[in-house]
């Protein structure tokens, strides 16, 4: 998914300034209260898992390895002919999003290189026609269901592997004159038809699907938008079929009322809650464990469980989601240095998860401290102070005085004392706040990988 310039670089500028007239045109009616109520699993979540996986695993390389090294589809075939994941154990990674804390998936059932992880009626470019033989899709739904973790469906409005999708600038043929000289005798058409055929299979066939990611537009010279998907048919369908569905923002529909549900912000941290037209919208981050979506043997830039918490912290802190990528090995299980991820951040999550499912952005009248970060459970009514770097005894927070009933450390229940203000304020050192709270606090921290306090507000 990485290396999504056109998309990276938009979703780089100020996500309010992006659309205009978003309700200038629709595509079928809901009204805010409907889609918020559609919504609602989707914003108490909070974490999600993706999954990128296809032939691309083989090369171990990146996903865009098609691309990346200009492969034809000839070249590409190799990969296809080798593919025989025989480690696959759909049980075994759902067990691990289940213990990681993930609410819901999100699987490429078909990317870039136009593979299908599910048995098409359309093309033979599928797993069942791989030395492994079987459809991948199916157990994998079938599996994570059973762990009660919602199901999402990635589907890539890119077919570099279809003959009658037109050569263009991300194409892994974008330098080769040849190829683009056979753009006049390819009918765009006929892979739209092929494509809405293949949605309708997916939303059709797996069962109540809760997440459609559709993936993606670069609108322009060279480029492809929606007139090319003709997404507005394609969203109409999407919701005839499942009207239910969460369907993300990169079908080139941003201008219509339900041409998205959300926006998803790729690879960066926004600094603040997403907006269209100057209203928070709903949003969820993409991001990997390191610098690729698909497995890569050689990449060495993981995050650790550490950087990877804070930025979930730091996402629901803004009212968003995050959902963490995953690129299974060309045998089928996740690598070593996933399942250590896995294994840290559900360490966290079984003791600190009441700080991130059903949370969001804390009222504006409590100040976030230095090294902390902020989430809040509206229907609890509690605050987390999520805290990055230990302080030494005191932990003060402006804007708490008189408002907190008790304290405690979320990973093990233990209390957390406090006193007034008026107890400190004789001595300069604690600053002159006549609002602000001081906490009492261990002078070594606890053994959680970033320490959570729960505060109950009056």
């Amino acid at each position: 998914m990485i290396r999504h310039f056109a998309y990276f670089a938009l979703s780089l500028l100020p996500l309010a300034a992006q659309t205009t007239q978003a309700e200038a045109k629709t595509i079928w009616d809901e009204t805010s209260e409907e889609k918020e109520q559609r919504l609602e699993w989707f914003t108490d979540a909070r974490f999600g898992l993706f999954i990128h996986w296809g032939l691309y695993s083989l090369a171990g390389r990146h996903e865009w390895v098609m691309k990346n090294e200009s492969m034809s589809v000839d070249d590409y075939r190799k990969y296809f002919e080798h593919f025989d994941p025989d480690l696959y154990d759909p049980k075994e990674w759902a067990r691990a999003a289940k213990e990681a804390g993930m609410k819901y998936v999100v699987i490429t059932a078909k990317h870039h290189d136009g593979f299908c992880l599910f048995d098409s009626a359309y093309t033979d470019y599928k797993s069942t026609q791989t030395p492994y033989g079987k459809d991948l899709l199916k157990p994998m739904v079938e599996a994570f269901r059973a762990e009660g973790i919602r199901i999402g469906i990635y589907y890539s409005l890119i077919d570099w592997h279809h003959p009658e999708f037109t050569v263009d600038k991300f194409h892994p043929m974008s330098e080769n004159e040849a190829e683009r000289a056979k753009n006049s005798e390819r009918d765009m058409s006929v892979y739209r038809e092929y494509m809405r055929n293949q949605v309708r299979e997916l939303l059709s066939n797996y069962g109540e699907i809760d997440v459609l990611f559709l993936d993606f537009s670069y609108p322009g010279e060279d480029g492809k938008g929606r007139e090319d998907w003709d997404s507005v048919g394609l969203m109409q369908l999407v919701r005839e079929l499942q009207p239910q569905c969460i369907v993300n923002d990169r079908a080139d529909l941003l201008d219509y009322a339900g041409g998205w549900d959300y926006r998803s912000p790729e690879q960066i941290k926004p600094r603040e809650w997403v907006t269209m037209d100057g209203k928070k919208v709903p949003w969820g981050t993409v991001q990997t464990f390191s610098g690729s979506w698909g497995y890569y043997r050689d990449e060495h830039t993981w995050k650790s469980t550490k950087q990877l918490l804070g930025m979930l912290i730091d996402t629901v802190s803004k009212g968003g989601n995050l959902i963490l990528n995953v690129g299974p090995t060309g045998r089928g299980n996740f690598d070593a240095r996933a399942n250590d991820r896995f294994s840290g951040i559900g360490k966290w999550m079984q003791v600190n998860g009441r700080a991130i499912y059903g949370c969001t952005q804390a009222p504006e009248a409590f100040k976030t401290p230095e090294n902390c970060i902020l989430t809040y459970n509206p229907e609890l009514n509690r605050i987390y102070v999520h805290v990055l770097d230990w302080p030494m005894g005191k932990l003060w927070l402006d804007g708490f005085a008189g408002k907190v009933a008790y304290a405690q450390l979320l990973h093990d229940g233990s209390e957390v004392q406090f006193k007034g203000w008026e107890e400190w304020q004789q001595d300069s050192a604690y600053g002159n706040a006549a609002n602000t709270l001081p906490l009492d606090l261990p002078i070594m921290q606890p053994d959680v990988e970033i320490p959570v306090i729960e505060l109950f507000l009056k």
